[in-house]
Parts: C-alpha cells; structure tokens; sequence
C-alpha cells in the first residue's frame, strides 16, 4: 500500500510539472552545444550522481546520428527531475545546473559511472579495446542504457558492436518483461511507450518513425551471471526527446513526457542499486 501510494504522489508530481514546463525546458537551451561541452575530469566527482554520457566514432555502415542527440538538455532534464522526484543527491555546479559529464571509453572516469547512456546507438562504432574496456566496466558492475535506434538495419549494426563486447555464447539478449524489478523501483510501469522525436510527431502524428520496419517498441537486456541487467536496450523508442523536448510542447510533454520520466527514474534507480 505505501509503494501503490508513493508511486501515485511521484506520479501525480510529474504531471504539476508539466504547468512550468516551457520554463523548465529552457534550462539546457542555447543550441544542440549551445553550452559547451563538459567532459569528465577526476575533480567532476563529488559522491553525487552524475549523468555520464559515451562519446563514440561513427560507424560508415551503421544508421543512426551520432553521440550527441538530444545533449545536453535530456541529460540535464533527467538529472533535475531524478533530484526532484527522488532523494537521490544529484551534483549541481555552482549556477544551479547538474553537472552531467561526456566521456570516452577509455577514459579512466568511466568506472566513476554507476551509469552510462548512449543514444542513437545504430550509429556506434567502437574498436578492440574500447569494447574491451565497456566489457570491464558492465563486469565490473556498471550499467548501460542504449536508447534511440529505429529499425532492422539500426539493430543490426548495434548487434555488430555491443558482441564485440560480450558475445551471444555468454551473454545472451533478452526481452525484458514489464513486471521485471527495474519497472518497478519507484514508478509501477504498466507498459513500454513508444515515444517519437517531438519533431516527428509534429510532422507525421504517429509513433513508428520507421513505419512498419519499427511498428514494435521493444525493451532488452544483457544480464551477467548473477541476473543484474548490464545493459539495458530500448529499441525503436526515444526516451532521449522525452526528456530534452519535454518543455517545448505542453502536449507532447503530457502524452509522451511523464511516460518517459517513468521509465527514466525506474533505470537509473534500478543502476544504482544493483
């Protein structure tokens, strides 16, 4: 009864939000780099959550538009409502903004990340030894969210670099059923939502930005050997707009948003408990 109940108030919470969220989503305004870019430094760390972003090559056979969709504002965005919506401490730089942090594979922060995103993985490229250093990082208790491919072709070329760092005969890819314990750490998620980029939405008015070939959201996982989710793959789905475009329309906030944030929260919880 206490969860049901503090689920409905963090729920409700979300929607309250939404009256302020034209001005809330200005916060990462300023262009797609408009602020810059923070890399991780040893000095970035203060016991606190940060948002860790993988910098990554582009891969010439892959789909997909590179590291830095829907940065810096998904990452700020998601920071903010996670110390809001939870007790979780969140670091914040001296102006008031979280202090999310891009870093490459091989950067020796990496194992300060509880936590990592890479978004429009279908696009990723990644060679022999960064694959072996996110190997090290995810057995070392780490955690991944691949978000924001669309189609066969954007699967195919994700499968082509994450078994470079665990191979199927090991690790194989599950789906994740919706009653797993990661939908249910704060938010009681009752279904994957397919969310479109906020653009596309505008334009087409449906969901599936690739048509039938991405009619199917679809949420999967790479376990370890004691059933912890490692990594954690949603596929034809873009948590990353729900998060960055969530104070440019009031609508879309509303039908796509809260859903997002859901989700979001649940994860990051789920990564930083396991």
């Amino acid at each position: 009864m206490k969860a049901a109940a503090v689920a409905v108030l963090v729920g409700v919470s979300l929607v309250i939000a939404g009256t302020a969220a034209a001005q809330f989503g200005q916060r990462g305004g300023g262009g797609r780099f408009g602020r810059g870019l923070r890399y991780a430094t040893p000095e970035s760390f203060d016991g606190r959550f940060n948002f860790c972003r993988i910098i990554f090559r582009q891969n010439p056979y892959g789909d997909g538009n590179g590291w830095g969709v829907d940065y810096p504002r998904a990452d700020e965005n998601l920071s903010i409502r996670l110390s809001e919506l939870t007790k979780v401490p969140v670091s914040f730089d001296k102006s008031g903004e979280p202090q999310h942090l891009l870093l490459r594979l091989t950067d020796d922060e990496l194992f300060r990340c509880p936590f990592i995103m890479m978004t429009e993985v279908g696009g990723l490229y990644m060679s022999d030894d960064e694959a072996a250093r996110l190997r090290t990082y995810l057995l070392k208790g780490g955690f991944l969210w691949a978000d924001d491919f669309w189609g066969a072709r954007a699967w195919e070329a994700w499968m082509g670099q994450i078994r470079k760092v665990l191979p199927p005969s090991e690790f194989p890819i599950i789906d994740t059923p919706i009653d797993h314990a990661l939908f249910r750490t704060l938010f009681d998620v009752q279904r994957l939502p397919q969310i479109p980029s906020m653009d596309w939405w505008a334009g087409a008015g449906t969901t599936a930005e690739r048509g039938a070939d991405s009619a199917q959201q679809e949420a999967r996982a790479i376990l370890d050997q004691n059933g912890r989710i490692m990594v954690f793959i949603t596929h034809n789905t873009d948590f990353g707009d729900a998060f960055e475009r969530e104070g440019d329309d009031p609508r879309y906030f509303y039908k796509f948003s809260v859903d997002g944030y859901a989700v979001g929260i649940d994860l990051l919880l789920y990564a930083m408990t396991h």
